[in-house]
């Protein structure tokens, strides 16, 4: 079993009642995705809404007697707005049919990796060789299983320099990933400054007094990630087979707006624009492709 279908509102559903879920799915689907993976092949993909916004997707194959093969499915959230116009490059699964996609976004400074929830157009430039295709953006969004809320730090009198920093710190790291030695030895320094004066605060204060916002990889798997970000929106939406409520945060995190969904079983405190969620969140990504090469 999935263990992110419980942020999407089933928390007590056992095998059986999963493999029904998924076979609903796939007889009610209210988005199909379908494109020839070779002359016996066609891969497809079935989505149903089971909360606003958030569902599960089945994904498998037609073979030549138009008998469908489910391979694997996963609960997903819809993310609102874009999150990155930075190119993306996407990589298949060894395990399965499913593909990850990499984004190089230099606001965060590491490679962003996340589970690609609309494989099929992907697929279809692949087969139909349009790759790579230039001016594409991603829409993020998280599941999570445990999180918990935490008050503002108090930095009004910060936002400006603040703001200021980032726009100087994004084009040191766009010059370095250039290969620009000075902009490199620049950053160095600064990450220096930075380990130095953490040490001397962490003494006398707590770490989410310092750290205001983090973005960083979690555990063995690549596209999970522990983060601490700013909640700008949130609501509060019912799973309508379950009666479970759902909570949709749209965090700001590392200068990245996306959208995370959690279980109110599983969140502890209480969400309010201002105040920060930490938690550990699975990443998923949505490619938007221009409409003219799709």
């Amino acid at each position: 079993m999935h263990r992110y279908l419980r942020a999407i509102g089933f928390s007590n559903k056992n095998r059986k009642e999963i493999q029904e879920l998924v076979l609903d799915c796939i007889r009610r689907a209210e988005r199909r995705g379908y494109t020839l993976v070779d002359d016996e092949t066609m891969a497809a993909e079935f989505s149903r809404e089971y909360a606003d916004g958030m569902g599960i997707t089945a994904c498998g194959n037609f073979d030549e007697d138009d008998k469908f093969h489910l391979d694997y499915y996963f609960p997903y959230l819809d993310g609102t707005g874009v999150t990155s116009y930075e190119d993306i490059s996407v990589e298949k699964h060894a395990s399965e049919d499913s593909f990850a996609g990499v984004c190089d976004d230099i606001k965060v400074g590491i490679s962003i990796i996340f589970y690609l929830k609309n494989k099929i157009p992907y697929i279809k430039a692949q087969s139909t060789g349009k790759l790579p295709i230039k001016g594409t953006s991603v829409t993020f969004s998280g599941l999570s299983v445990k999180g918990s809320i935490l008050i503002p730090i108090n930095k009004a009198d910060e936002k400006s320099a603040s703001q200021n920093d980032n726009i100087d710190r994004a084009k040191l790291l766009a010059a370095a990933k250039n290969g620009d030695e000075e902009a490199i030895e620049t950053l160095t320094l600064e990450d220096m400054d930075t380990y130095n004066t953490i040490s001397k605060r962490i003494k006398n204060e707590d770490v989410y007094s310092i750290v205001d916002t983090s973005f960083m990889p979690y555990g063995v798997e690549c596209d999970q990630y522990a983060i601490i970000g700013d909640i700008v929106a949130f609501r509060l939406v019912t799973n309508h087979i379950t009666d479970e409520k759902i909570y949709i945060l749209t965090i700001c995190c590392n200068d990245l707006t996306f959208d995370v969904a959690i279980n109110i079983i599983d969140l502890f405190g209480e969400p309010q624009v201002g105040r920060r969620f930490k938690g550990v969140i699975w990443l998923q990504g949505n490619i938007n492709y221009p409409d003219d090469l799709m």
